[in-house]
């Protein structure tokens, strides 16, 4: 699956635990992710200072829904069914 315009859940739904330039301490879940720019494309994709988490990523049916607002709800209910207590 490839990634959808207009989306960017990817960069707000997660919790990114490692450094993003310009968040030291990387961003909370449901946190837009400051290089997320207003086209919500990665202002860092490609760049060697992204995220090794970000550029694991693969868009995916069961992670991404058929929208914006599904890729939300589903990527925060992994976040949720992931995190180490």
């Amino acid at each position: 699956m490839d990634c959808r315009p207009d989306c960017g859940a990817c960069c707000i739904a997660p919790s990114i635990s490692s450094p993003i330039p310009g968040m030291p301490n990387g961003k909370a879940a449901g946190e837009r992710c400051l290089h997320l720019s207003v086209e919500l494309l990665c202002g860092l994709f490609g760049q060697s200072v992204r995220p090794l988490v970000c550029s694991a990523f693969t868009a995916n049916a069961d992670v991404c829904g058929s929208n914006q607002a599904d890729a939300i709800r589903l990527i925060g209910w992994w976040e949720q069914a992931t995190a180490v207590a």
